[in-house]
């Protein structure tokens, strides 16, 4: 122990040890020079070794908890506010995917982005690259059950806002973008079969109304289900955000005149037999409480979407905006399918409507939709936000994979030019 000490013996003398520091009488200070050229060269060296080893030990263990990168950010139009700390689970905010084990970032100055969740520690590894590619990119190593989390581009998006009268409203944006693309869940995150393989797409509605039941629903289904969300229900823009990080894909569900005149639809229902414009300004409401879907699905609308004049503008304005329709089957003498030939509204139909009343019954009606994607290839089933179904329908995608069918989100069934992905 003595050999280790006696360089630091050597940098020091008995007066610095009893007497305060940079204090010396004047008749020592003259005698100061010859004490220092009795110490080596080495020692005065290693003494600097430790000083700047232990400053490169603090500097790693730093910047392995939080990194600074000053590259570009994704997109001009996104806003980054500096200083801004962005942790795994946020990163639909500024992460794009790519193979199976890295997601690459690129952060604008000031965005720190921190290595993970208090809890997440052991799982995710952020690894700086300088120069990649002619970039400054991070490459983040993120476990596959942490990857659904970082699926969905930013919502809204400033290029697809268009200002209207209760709220900004979707838009096709300059650059061609649309929101039917934009806020879509891209399918290979989840599907890993291969492409012939027969796909299948759920999408739950009534979401919003509880939000706890809604809540619960977000956490046990997965993010590959598409949710559709009710215009009326509380504190919608939270809800909608909480259910987009967790992956899923939304849906607006626009509340439209049915056959039974009991039927409620809330003060800005649409109406088969009301004007155009009092339509379109019901729409522009429901339209502006959220952003971040991918397009319309009605509820109820059994006579609002068998009238002609009813149902043209509504999808009319889907074109114009940039989404996409979902009929969820329901309405028997729907004209969706013919009208949505006539004005080019990228449209689909439910394949099964689950109305079950029982978990049974539920159970039955899925493995009918299973069937129906073996047969035709593809199979989309709908069912309301009730518990006892979305429990069932998480069991039963669970196994979807073991059983050869991959489950999609409903985006991924839509035809071309639905599907031109703008990001």
């Amino acid at each position: 122990m003595s050999r280790f000490f006696k360089p630091i013996e050597m940098c020091m003398s008995a007066d610095d040890l009893n007497k305060p520091l940079g204090y010396a009488p004047p008749a020592q200070k003259e005698a100061q020079p010859a004490r220092l050229r009795d110490v080596s060269w080495g020692a005065l060296a290693l003494c600097g070794m430790g000083v700047l080893a232990a400053s490169l030990v603090a500097f790693t263990y730093v910047t392995e908890r939080v990194v600074t990168p000053p590259a570009p950010a994704l997109a001009a139009n996104v806003d980054y506010a500096p200083p801004r700390r962005i942790s795994v689970p946020e990163l639909p905010s500024v992460a794009s995917s790519s193979n199976e084990d890295d997601t690459v970032v690129s952060v604008s100055p000031g965005v720190r982005i921190l290595s993970s969740a208090p809890d997440q520690d052991s799982q995710v590894k952020i690894i700086r690259r300088n120069g990649v590619d002619g970039s400054d990119a991070i490459v983040i190593r993120v476990p596959q059950e942490l990857r659904a989390q970082a699926a969905l581009s930013p919502a809204p998006d400033a290029r697809l806002l268009a200002s209207g009268p209760y709220g900004p409203l979707p838009r096709i944006a300059r650059d061609g973008a649309r929101p039917a693309d934009v806020y879509a869940r891209p399918a290979g995150l989840d599907a890993r079969l291969p492409p012939g393989a027969p796909r299948l797409a759920l999408v739950v509605n009534g979401m919003g109304i509880n939000p706890q039941a809604s809540a619960q629903a977000v956490r046990s289904l997965p993010p590959a289900i598409t949710l559709a969300y009710s215009p009326y229900a509380p504190r919608i823009e939270d809800q909608a955000e909480q259910a987009r990080l967790a992956g899923h894909e939304l849906l607006l569900q626009v509340p439209m005149e049915g056959f039974a005149p009991s039927q409620e639809l809330g003060a800005r229902g649409l109406m088969a037999t009301a004007s155009r414009e009092r339509n379109r300004d019901a729409l522009d409401w429901h339209m502006s409480r959220f952003q971040g879907y991918v397009g319309l699905t009605n509820y109820l609308g059994g006579r609002f979407m068998a009238s002609t004049s009813a149902l043209m503008p509504l999808l009319q304005n889907v074109v114009e905006r940039g989404l996409v329709f979902f009929d969820d089957g329901t309405a028997r003498q729907s004209l969706t399918s013919a009208l949505a030939l006539a004005t080019g509204a990228p449209s689909l139909r439910a394949d099964l409507a689950i109305e079950a009343t029982t978990p049974d019954a539920v159970d039955v009606a899925l493995r009918r939709l299973e069937a129906l994607a073996r047969e035709k290839g593809t199979a989309i089933g709908v069912a309301p936000a009730v518990p006892a179904h979305v429990d069932r329908i998480a069991r039963f995608a669970q196994g979807l994979e073991a059983r050869g069918i991959a489950l999609v989100p409903l985006s991924v069934l839509f035809p071309a030019p639905a599907r031109t992905v703008a990001r």
